[in-house]
């Protein structure tokens, strides 16, 4: 048989198209036909490159029997994370009152009206304890459903009021340089001494801290979380986290990050790149750069979600065996399908790492990547409206809404791009862009929304930033281009609202807390205009430790004012010079490049 599943975007909805199980993608009509036979939801979340989202697959949804009973007693939804990121983010979140082993995939048992009663992940067709057969999980649901519905009915509001009020926050001051450097400090204490990182096993990269611990307030104020950080990257691209080809895999098994989990995700691997750019390494920044460009770009020039951690070898699929054979012999073999949704959010980390790492390493061809990735998702994902959707596939734009941190990565991905090209239309692109989550006008999920569901029970970093800490962040960014005091104001709006949770728990708020840094000192902005976008004095700027770096020509800073940027207002000299900024208060323009500081 074939289920509904065929004709949707998601490669990994596709997947399941021939299951037996009656799959529906995530909408509407899941929800009225099970008002209508009065049975519960099951709720199915994975992605693509999950490996053991493959192992259930074929073991429970691809058996016959199992499909029976999912289809006797429930009505059966597949949701891709990927591109339902706030569907994903809410049955998570309810799916903690019921297991601490969280994870994809999750399996989620629902009322008709999307409420959470139950929830676990990844369960074997044959008990292996303490995990009980997926055969058996069914039946006991079914079970509860007939005979005690009103008491379930009564948890899952219960679940669904707590994480409500959870979502909820109290306003605290700004913090201060001390209140900062004591977060970081209080991650530094986290450190796995003898490995590096931090945390046991299974361990991960946590991108969004090592961004926290190394901003220029915590490396001065608390500099041995810095050093945390640089030897976390040391240990990680030495170690088997980082594949040959210069890639890294999502996470390490062992605390000694050995045994990948061998996917390889977009918004690990850009945000890892420009970790390894602020650390000065080189060689794994051209090694990410070269992984993301080689094996993620798609047609068209936005970047792919991820690629699988399994592939075929000799008939037979294999996880890892693909990574595990020396580069010279994978020419041979068929490399593991990368998952090609082109994700707004996730392009725009990529499109801000690789324009930032183009300009300080003088890579015209990671620049022109970061641009027609930027042009792709501008273009493309889109909907008839024209606002800005969650994801495209082949140049077929997705239904599911852009949430806030879609716009803010975008955003700041613009921003960036713009400040390496000296273009400014990518950085009133990325205004309007922000303007869109600045104003309320991102989306939420339609049907969570309907349900009373909350569609961000938290604001914690995950793999990537939170919808909250993204959007601060590209506001902070344009508001040192000068586009109004009104994004610096959008920013401290979001940091003071979590800031009382960011200091209690700073590894989990990791990029709110870099933007609580930016926020506590004076930027330093410096603009180089220069008809020789390569002249010494350029290169030293880029070079140069600030918040804001352009090289533009007369015309170039003229554009970027008349936009309304007053950081360019009246830098249109006619010689080359270099403007050294802080908060906008001018030291008088240099032509030396000796003159410019490169330290703070």
């Amino acid at each position: 048989m074939t289920n509904r599943l065929a004709d949707t975007l998601s490669p990994y909805l596709r997947a399941h198209a021939d299951n037996p199980v009656d799959w529906y993608p995530w909408g509407e009509e899941a929800f009225e036909e099970a008002r209508r036979r009065d049975v519960p939801l099951l709720i199915s979340i994975g992605y693509s490159t999950c490996h053991w989202c493959h192992v259930m697959a074929r073991e429970s949804f691809a058996d016959p029997a199992t499909a029976a009973l999912i289809n006797e007693g429930f009505v059966a939804v597949k949701v891709d994370r990927e591109e339902h990121p706030q569907v994903d983010g809410a049955y998570m979140a309810a799916a903690s009152a019921f297991t601490q082993n969280l994870g994809w995939p999750l399996t989620v048992f629902a009322t008709p009206r999307g409420r959470t009663f139950y929830a676990g992940t990844y369960w074997p067709p044959e008990a292996r304890p303490p995990m009980p057969a997926f055969r058996d999980v069914l039946a006991a649901v079914r079970e509860a459903w007939t005979l005690r519905r009103a008491q379930a009915e009564e948890s899952a509001d219960a679940v669904t009021d707590a994480l409500a009020r959870a979502a909820e926050s109290v306003p605290s001051d700004l913090p201060d340089m001390v209140a900062i450097a004591t977060a970081a400090e209080t991650v530094a204490q986290r450190e796995d001494r003898q490995y590096g990182g931090f945390g046991g096993a299974p361990k991960f990269p946590v991108a969004t801290t090592l961004r926290f611990l190394q901003h220029p307030l915590v490396r001065e104020g608390a500099p041995e979380a810095t050093a945390a950080a640089a030897r976390a990257l040391t240990a990680m691209a030495g170690s088997d986290l980082r594949d040959a080809d210069g890639g890294f895999f999502r996470y390490a098994t062992q605390r000694d990050w050995t045994v990948p989990h061998y996917e390889r995700m977009l918004t690990d691997n850009a945000q890892l790149l420009d970790v390894a750019r602020d650390a000065g390494d080189e060689r794994t920044v051209r090694g990410i750069a070269s992984f993301l460009i080689d094996a993620l770009r798609r047609d068209g020039g936005g970047f792919g979600a991820a690629q699988d951690s399994e592939s075929t070898i000799d008939g037979v699929r294999n996880e890892g065996g693909y990574y595990l054979r020396p580069l010279a012999e994978r020419a041979g073999l068929e490399p593991p399908a990368v998952d090609g949704k082109v994700i707004t959010g996730w392009n725009g980390l990529a499109i801000g790492a690789l324009a930032r790492a183009g300009a300080a390493f003088g890579e015209q061809s990671w620049l022109d990547a970061a641009a027609s990735a930027a042009e792709q998702v501008l273009r493309i994902n889109r909907d008839a409206d024209g606002a800005l959707v969650r994801a495209s596939l082949d140049g077929r734009a997705s239904a599911a809404v852009a949430t806030a941190a879609d716009l803010g990565l975008l955003a700041d991905g613009l921003f960036a791009l713009a400040l390496a090209t000296g273009d400014a239309t990518w950085a009133i692109a990325a205004r309007g862009v922000l303007d869109q989550s600045i104003d309320g006008r991102a989306g939420d999920d339609p049907l969570l929304s309907a349900q009373g569901i909350a569609t961000s029970p938290d604001q914690t970093d995950g793999d990537l930033p939170s919808d909250a800490a993204a959007v601060a962040t590209a506001a902070l960014t344009a508001w040192w281009l000068g586009a109004g005091d009104r994004y610096r104001e959008a920013a401290v709006s979001t940091v003071t609202a979590l800031a009382g949770r960011s200091l209690e728990q700073p590894f989990a708020h990791g990029t709110l807390l870099r933007v609580a840094a930016g926020l506590a000192v004076p930027p330093r902005q410096l603009v180089v205009v220069t008809e020789a976008r390569d002249s010494a004095l350029a290169v030293v700027a880029r070079g140069a430790d600030a918040e804001a770096v352009a090289v533009v020509t007369t015309g170039q800073a003229r554009a970027f004012a008349e936009a309304g940027f007053e950081l360019f207002e009246g830098k249109d000299a006619s010689a080359e010079r270099a403007y050294d900024c802080r908060a906008f208060v001018c030291r008088l323009p240099v032509s030396d490049p000796a003159e410019v500081s490169v330290a703070r």
